[in-house]
């Protein structure tokens, strides 16, 4: 949905959200940082350049952008949350070694199965776990030695 920073305001005008500096702040911080960023990093990291801006205000504009379907917020094993805009569908893998969280490509509706032919899927989620290839690396350089 949000490919730029050059729509976001056009965005948040067409679902009724008022505009504020912070929210515009805290969607460029998500566009620009696709590392699946928690509440308290994206706090930390526009605390510099805002330095108003209070951590309520970070989960109340994460939330309020979560309900308007602009972000999606990951559970991934952790006990806190992580942010990223909704672009496209996609899955998410997760480094064992270095905990880093990776985007692929992944058409969730082409996913079925009949065990659920009777239930209704409201959302849908692939996560695979294993190592990314810089860690492979490093795992095969460190077992030739």
């Amino acid at each position: 949905m949000i490919d730029n920073i050059d729509n976001l305001k056009e965005i948040l005008q067409t679902i009724n959200i008022r505009l504020s500096h912070q929210r515009l702040k805290l969607l460029e911080y998500l566009v620009q940082n696709k590392t699946h960023p928690s509440a308290d990093e994206i706090y930390l990291d526009l605390q510099k350049e805002l330095p108003s801006l209070s951590k309520a205000t970070v989960y109340n504009t994460l939330h309020l952008l979560q309900e308007a379907g602009l972000v999606n917020a990951l559970s991934i094993e952790d006990s806190e949350s992580r942010y990223e805009i909704i672009t496209e569908s996609h899955g998410h893998f997760k480094c064992t070694s270095c905990k880093k969280l990776f985007d692929f490509r992944l058409n969730m509706q082409e996913i079925e199965s009949t065990d659920l032919a009777d239930f209704m899927i409201e959302e849908r989620d692939v996560y695979f776990r294993g190592l990314c290839p810089d860690c492979l690396k490093a795992d095969q350089e460190e077992s030739e030695k």
